[in-house]
């Protein structure tokens, strides 16, 4: 799974990695949870892509309130164009959702558990496979979001059976591809990272409270 993420880069890189156009007011972060307010590229209304704002938690359209009984902050990529709440959304708004890096938290034999830090062995940012979707009443827009999640690779695999999907840069394209619909091709996108291309390391429990953002969280 993935329920704590950090963006540090500065938006200007990620408006240049992923060819969007926009700006945001939004502060990085070394502690992002659940239920924030996130930065996301997702294609507009001209078929152009956008920075955009979301928050954290997909709220579907048919919900009758803007949230839900079950967690919604990660979609299983095995099953997303399965399940009601994220299928639509799979097959028509699709995002990428910036970050440096992310947080797990591996079991250990006394019951407690030890946080670790992940990223790219090369520090360089990159974005998560995201889908976003629109919740409305009287008027009044939400948009919200989900990260996708597939099964861990050879690092994650001791410290979590699950991981987010990160997409190759060269996958940007066709995830964001908004003529493109075919389940069978989107879903072969959703593979775990290369672990020879990733790093993970053990950090302190202050990053349990998500009241906690500094860079120091990120250190061993």
């Amino acid at each position: 799974m993935c329920g704590r993420f950090v963006r540090h880069s500065p938006i200007d890189r990620f408006v240049a990695l992923f060819g969007a156009t926009g700006t945001s007011d939004i502060k990085s972060s070394y502690n992002i949870a659940p239920g924030s307010k996130i930065l996301a590229a997702r294609i507009n209304s001209s078929g152009g892509r956008e920075l955009a704002t979301l928050k954290w938690g997909l709220v579907p359209p048919w919900s009758k309130e803007p949230k839900t009984e079950f967690s919604t902050i990660n979609a299983r990529a095995e099953t997303i164009d399965q399940k009601p709440a994220y299928r639509s959304a799979f097959q028509n708004r699709r995002c990428l959702i910036p970050a440096d890096g992310f947080y797990e938290w591996a079991k250990l034999p006394d019951g407690s558990k030890q946080p670790y830090f992940i990223n790219l062995e090369d520090d360089k940012p990159f974005a998560f496979a995201g889908i976003w979707e629109r919740w409305e009443r009287d008027g009044l827009p939400l948009d919200t979001c989900s990260i996708i999640v597939t099964e861990s690779n050879e690092l994650m695999r001791p410290i979590h059976d699950r991981m987010p999907v990160i997409l190759s840069r060269d996958h940007y394209d066709a995830w964001m591809n908004p003529k493109q619909h075919e389940t069978r091709i989107l879903k072969n996108l959703l593979f775990p990272y290369p672990s020879n291309r990733m790093k993970a390391q053990r950090v302190s429990t202050r990053v349990n409270n998500p009241r906690n953002d500094d860079a120091a969280l990120t250190k061993s």
